[in-house]
């Protein structure tokens, strides 16, 4: 299995998430369309060449998804048991097509259910990085993990 126990999950870890994924013109079209978005800056060339940006960016629940993505072979692969929530999502840079993002991401905290004593919760920081080191997005996101014991 892939993904990190509970256990394997001290706080302050940090993963730097391989590969690396090009954004391309086909992804944010096709992602916009099947989730309904038709907002003219992700889809509309012409639109956005007037735009504050001069191009089309990104949509930004594509960025968030392949953010988390990025991470899931190196934490979560088989051994969460599901996302809890999002406490915090930020966009401090936007994604411009051709980009290529990276991800890291740091255990910021983590706690045995009390609920559930085979599992524990842990609290992700999951930031993109695009192809000149800056951060695109950031999020911080809490799952419930599997112990290895099983409890």
């Amino acid at each position: 299995m892939a993904g990190r126990f509970f256990e394997d999950l001290g706080v302050g870890s940090v993963f730097e998430h391989q590969p690396a994924r090009t954004v391309t013109e086909t992804d944010n079209l096709l992602f916009s369309m099947l989730t309904m978005n038709p907002q003219p800056l992700h889809i509309d060339a012409e639109f956005a060449r007037h735009s504050h940006h001069g191009e089309r960016l990104v949509n930004s629940l594509f960025t968030l998804g392949l953010l988390v993505g990025l991470s899931v072979g190196d934490t979560t692969l088989g051994t969460t048991v599901g996302n809890l929530g999002f406490e915090k999502v930020e966009f401090p840079r936007p994604v411009l097509l051709g980009d290529t993002l990276r991800a890291v991401t740091e255990v910021k905290a983590r706690r045995e259910s009390r609920s559930r004593p085979e599992w524990g919760i842990v609290t992700f920081e999951h930031r993109a990085l695009n192809q000149r080191g800056e951060v695109v997005a950031r999020a911080t996101r809490s799952a419930m993990m599997q112990r290895r014991s099983g409890a």
